[in-house]
Parts: structure tokens; C-alpha cells; sequence
């Protein structure tokens, strides 16, 4: 299945129907009033969130959606029907803005909420409203209201606890692949992974998120390769794992892969730097332990890095990642917990 996760929509809410300029007639009642009912209620174009669906593939050939007009009045008294409203379903995490101001318009994340982008036009009024004293017999109607017309950009962002940052081939996706569920494909080549893959972490009191994004490269802000195009997906994390790896030739290259990487996040958006980050050194079983403890001092000392935030591990052996999970458990748990007293 294709992963898309940027839409451009057009959306027409309905417009309301025509009130209606009648006037009663019956049998031996020659001279009856002003009988003309209001029109209906144009139809709203309403989003909603889908547990079912993670990509916004649907509108990849759908572009247009068009909400039903209110139905005209009629005579005595009667009012034209309102028009259902156009539901159209999202994804979980789908941010919707508006195309021409770029203005945020709705953040879709309730799964119980209804999301209003454009409102139906009001019915308009029959003669029978414009009855008066001086005016008793009024011919005198108003038409519908137009529905709101809106170019819109929908975005998705994916909700996760922990977003996975890092070089293609710093074992991201291994690792995923060893703690969850998710299968992210896996290959020693560049930008095996080509969209984001969500992997549902059960701890021992609490489940949590984790997002794997495609690798980045330096250049990633400015547009090279494929990881940048994804950082919106790891934009609402509350944690990120900085990959390094430690299997390379050349001297102190980990220290350069953390640089570049926070680099390029800070670059893209500054925000994404103030989010608490660990640095998690993976491939250790290629190492030996002295070269380990060369590397975590090396970190700590000329990155400023305190050592309870710098993980060794292997994804393809699975060593050292359970105290990662543990520790990951521990602080999302703890952060939740904060939200709720706050909330």
C-alpha cells in the first residue's frame, strides 16, 4: 500500500434552500395569507478520525467534495428538509489547514469528535415570515445562503511517544523490527525504509509509540534524500532516539553523526532540538567493551551528554535493548502521569 501523508483539498458545504412565496388556498377561504415555508439547511462537510485507516491515499485521486443543498420551501408552512452533512474520514494525527493563509484549522486527534471545516448555508425565508400590519398579504421571499467554499492542505502527523532519528543503515528499523510488531523492511542499502512505520511497544504496566522515519542525510533540511520529508511524523513526539553508528573505520565518526543529525533537526525545525533526546550506539556486538567505554566517555565529554542518556545496544542481537525499553517505559509513564495532574 502507497504511504501518503499530504493531501490538497477543494470542499463545498451545501447551500441552503430557497423559502417559498405561496399563499393558502382552500375551498371558501378566498382571501387566505402568506403560507410560505423556509428552505432547508445547506449540508456541512464535517472530518472525522477512523482507528482504521493510517494514509491519506483516499484522496489521492478524490479531490473535490461537494456536501448536498438544503431543499426548498414549500407552501403551508412547510420547510424544506436540511441536507445531511458530508462526513469524510481521516487518520488519526491529520492536521488540517487552510491552502491560501496556511492558517491551522483543525488538529484531528479525538477519536469521539466531529470536525467542522466548512458550514452549510442558512434556508432562506418564506413569505410567511414577512407577514405584517401594513403588509398582509407579502410575496416577498429570500433565497438560500451559499455554503462555505475552502481550499484545504491536509497533513499527518503520526502519533507517537518516541520518534527514531538517525543515518540510513543505523539499524532504526532492526531494532523496531526486534521490539515490536511492526515490519519495516530491511536491507543494507540506502533508504530501505521509505515511509514511517509505527511499532506498539507492551511494557510491563503501560504501552507506548515508537515512529521510525527513512534516514537522514546531511543536507536532509535543504531537501537531499528522503528523512526530511517525513520529520512531521516525529514533530509531536515527546522523546527522540538519536541512532549512531558505531561500526565504522573511521575515527570518532560517532561524534559526527550526532552533530549532523541534530544539525539538520535543528535546521528543519528548531523545536525538534529542545525535545529530550537519548543517543543510543548501536551495533555493539561488532565492538569490544574497551571501545565502548571509549566511545560513551568520548560522548559525555565533548558532546556534554550525561551518561544516563546514552544507550548501548544491538538491534540485530537484542542486547542492551531491554534496558532501553525499560527506561523509555519509565519516563513516558511518568510523563503521562504529569499531563494528567496538570489537565
Amino acid at each position: 500500500m502507497n504511504f501518503i501523508d499530504e493531501a490538497f483539498l477543494e470542499v463545498r458545504a451545501g447551500n441552503g434552500g430557497a423559502g417559498a412565496s405561496s399563499f393558502r388556498r382552500e375551498k371558501y377561504i378566498p382571501f387566505g395569507g402568506p403560507d410560505g415555508g423556509d428552505g432547508g439547511k445547506g449540508g456541512d462537510i464535517i472530518f472525522q478520525v477512523n482507528k482504521n485507516k493510517n494514509t491519506l491515499i483516499d484522496f489521492q485521486n478524490k479531490k473535490v467534495f461537494i456536501a448536498k443543498n438544503g431543499r426548498p420551501g414549500s407552501g403551508k408552512n412547510k420547510s424544506g428538509a436540511a441536507a445531511e452533512d458530508l462526513v469524510i474520514d481521516v487518520p488519526k494525527g491529520t492536521v488540517i489547514y487552510d491552502d491560501l493563509s496556511n492558517e491551522q484549522l483543525l488538529d484531528c486527534c479525538d477519536d469521539d469528535v466531529s470536525y467542522t471545516v466548512a458550514v452549510g448555508g442558512d434556508g432562506g425565508q418564506g413569505n410567511a415570515r414577512f407577514k405584517s400590519s401594513t403588509n398582509q398579504a407579502p410575496r416577498k421571499f429570500t433565497l438560500g445562503f451559499e455554503g462555505e467554499i475552502r481550499s484545504i492542505r491536509l497533513e499527518l502527523k503520526s502519533l507517537a511517544d518516541v520518534g527514531l532519528v538517525g543515518f540510513p543503515n543505523a539499524g532504526k528499523s532492526t531494532f523496531l523490527n526486534k521490539v515490536s510488531s511492526a515490519k519495516p523492511k530491511i536491507g543494507s542499502y540506502p533508504f530501505t525504509t521509505l515511509r514511517p512505520h509505527l511499532g506498539t511497544i507492551r511494557g510491563n504496566d503501560s504501552s507506548f509509540v515508537i515512529a521510525d522515519i527513512p534516514g537522514l542525510i546531511e543536507g536532509a533540511s535543504e531537501g537531499a534524500g528522503l528523512g526530511i520529508k517525513f520529520l512531521q511524523h516525529i514533530s509531536r513526539t515527546g522523546l527522540l532516539l538519536i541512532f549512531v553508528d558505531l561500526f565504522s573505520t573511521e575515527e570518532n565518526n560517532h561524534i559526527q553523526q550526532i552533530k549532523l543529525l541534530k544539525k539538520e533537526l535543528s535546521l528543519y525545525k528548531e523545536d525538534l532540538t529542545q525535545k529530550v533526546s537519548w543517543i543510543v550506539c548501536n551495533k555493539i556486538d561488532l565492538i569490544n567493551d574497551e571501545e565502548i567505554e571509549g566511545i560513551s566517555n568520548n560522548i559525555q565529554n565533548q558532546l556534554s551528554i550525561s551518561k544516563k542518556d546514552i544507550f548501548f545496544i544491538s538491534a540485530a542481537t537484542g542486547a542492551g535493548t531491554e534496558r532501553l525499553l525499560k527506561s523509555l517505559e519509565e519516563v513516558i509513564v511518568r510523563s503521562k502521569e504529569d499531563l494528567n495532574l496538570d489537565s
